[in-house]
């Protein structure tokens, strides 16, 4: 819809004049926010156990490889320490259906480059139908020096199905490319500069690695928007062909006190510096999103 200048200028008027016969509000109903409401559309969720297949497309190093099956093993870890990885997936056992369980399948290292370094949504559907499984999901991580269709310009990442050769089996799967050289300010904040918006200093990485840790933010935001809604018609707020979801309604947010440029309270390691918010396996520590919770119709954040 295309408003004039003159008809916002007459609708700010109006509104100007009727607020002068409205009561004075009170501080507590200024910061009032309307709830946020993830809407379920009565579609398959992805509960129980679920296999996480990984497909590296490019250069991975082992330690790269390592930071990210450890990620995905802190999802279903008991740590003894808190706040933990598996304490911040447990809210996905709030959505219908209970919990989803994932655990770390087959991987697939993928180093020479067989479909170029310019990957469009047909490559990335070709990877991902390499592992076509019921209960399961594709991820399929392209490297730092691989550039694909969208990348940058208006994702980080994206996750969606695929359909077997007879059409009876559908699966999701999920990509993410590694922002490390190409637009660490959009898909690796907040360990670097932010591309826009107010330029607050950047966070030291807890893994030491800006394009991985980018990748464990990404991935754990995909992989909470696909168990909840993996086919379009689960857990979403707004037009089906661009969702907010369990973690994309709560963009930003990493910690309490956020707000837009300033990534939130979190924990800070006094030796390395390092910022974090969830402990995992193998000593690992993460930087995990807020993630909305169905219960308090909120975003909660771990620290």
């Amino acid at each position: 819809m295309v408003v004039s200048n003159y008809k916002i200028a007459t609708m700010l008027l109006y509104a100007v004049l009727a607020l002068q016969f409205l009561p004075t509000p009170t501080v507590s109903e200024l910061v009032q926010e309307q709830p946020l409401v993830l809407k379920y559309h009565n579609g398959q969720l992805l509960k129980g156990q679920i296999t996480v297949n990984l497909i590296w497309y490019g250069s991975f190093t082992p330690i790269q490889r390592s930071i990210i099956v450890d990620f995905v093993n802190s999802l279903s870890y008991s740590s003894s320490s808190i706040p933990s990885a598996s304490s911040w997936w447990k809210t996905t056992e709030k959505y219908k259906g209970g919990s989803s369980v994932l655990v770390v399948g087959k991987q697939f290292l993928h180093p020479a480059y067989t479909l170029g370094k310019n990957l469009r949504g047909k490559d990335l559907l070709a990877l991902a139908s390499k592992f076509n499984e019921l209960s399961s999901i594709t991820v399929v991580l392209t490297a730092k020096d691989v550039a694909v269709e969208g990348f940058c310009v208006s994702r980080c990442g994206t996750h969606g199905s695929i359909r077997s050769v007879n059409g009876k089996v559908r699966s999701a799967y999920i990509w993410v490319g590694n922002s490390e050289t190409q637009c660490p300010g959009q898909c690796a904040w907040p360990f670097h500069q932010p591309l826009y918006g107010p330029q607050t200093p950047p966070l030291v990485a807890p893994n030491g690695d800006v394009g991985v840790d980018g990748i464990i933010i990404n991935l754990a935001t995909l992989l909470a928007g696909t168990v909840t809604n993996p086919f379009n018609n689960g857990y979403f707020q707004g037009p089906a062909t661009a969702p907010l979801e369990a973690v994309t309604a709560c963009t930003g947010a990493f910690g309490s006190g956020s707000y837009p440029g300033y990534p939130g309270r979190v924990i800070v390691d006094k030796v390395t510096g390092a910022s974090f918010n969830a402990h995992g396996a193998n000593g690992r520590r993460f930087l995990l999103p807020a993630m909305w919770d169905p219960q308090t119709q909120a975003c909660k954040t771990l620290v």
